[in-house]
């Protein structure tokens, strides 16, 4: 996790000085912007590995940049800051691509956390004896974390790899929204947020999203997922 490098968007000048100062004491390379413009400039020429960005911001808000470089093709972790506390303004932030959503005000402690989990998702987990799940022409690697198809790695999200993490240690058994919830630590916004999820999760492995081959929802009871040719 040493020197990762994650770009915090922010119009809150102290908020800024103060989480650069306390991620690189614990082993961040951080970059700042106080506006969506100016975070764009910075992604034409680097690419960070993970984006802090506050909602509510001068212009261009957070919602939208995070809508912009997921069109863009970026998959690194967004984490969105907000001081909206109601679940369904969290739950317009998962729809826009962000991972993760942190309430203000908030300890930065907190952050690193969901940081550092975050980027672990990102990194390929070492096997000896990898068990491969097929989806169709694609394949899940579940020792090390990582989906190919004929085209090479399909790169997912922090929040689609999560969620298929899930869901590959139980193929074949239903789980209900809670549970995924629970273990996608989304408790406090719950089944809306497991939606949305498995939404943009089917986007990456189903051939047709309006009739799910893999993952499957069972009507009232929860989410499947069907490993198969």
């Amino acid at each position: 996790m040493a020197q990762s490098h994650v770009l915090v968007v922010d119009d809150d000048a102290r908020l800024l000085r103060l989480l650069q100062r306390f991620l690189s004491e614990n082993g961040f390379r951080i970059t700042t912007a106080m506006d969506a413009e100016a975070a764009r400039k910075i992604l034409a020429v680097t690419h960070p590995d993970a984006v802090v960005a506050d909602i509510t911001m001068p212009g261009e808000d957070g919602l939208s940049l995070t809508r912009w470089m997921r069109e863009q093709g970026h998959v690194w972790p967004i984490i969105l800051l907000t001081a909206r506390g109601e679940p369904a303004d969290r739950i317009i932030g998962l729809e826009a691509g962000a991972d993760d959503y942190l309430g203000k005000p908030f300890e930065p402690r907190e952050l690193l956390l969901r940081l550092q989990a975050h980027l672990r998702r990102n990194v390929p987990r070492p096997s000896g004896a990898p068990r491969l799940l097929r989806l169709g022409k694609l394949e899940f690697d579940t020792g090390r974390g990582l989906l190919s198809g004929p085209e090479g790695v399909v790169h997912l999200t922090s929040g689609e790899a999560a969620l298929l993490g899930v869901l590959t240690r139980a193929p074949g058994e239903i789980l209900s929204r809670e549970a995924i919830a629970e273990s996608l630590g989304m408790d406090e916004i719950g089944e809306r947020a497991v939606d949305v999820q498995v939404t943009r999760l089917r986007r990456r492995i189903e051939p047709d999203q309006k009739e799910p081959r893999f993952l499957q929802t069972v009507r009232g009871k929860g989410y499947v997922l069907k490993p198969g040719s």
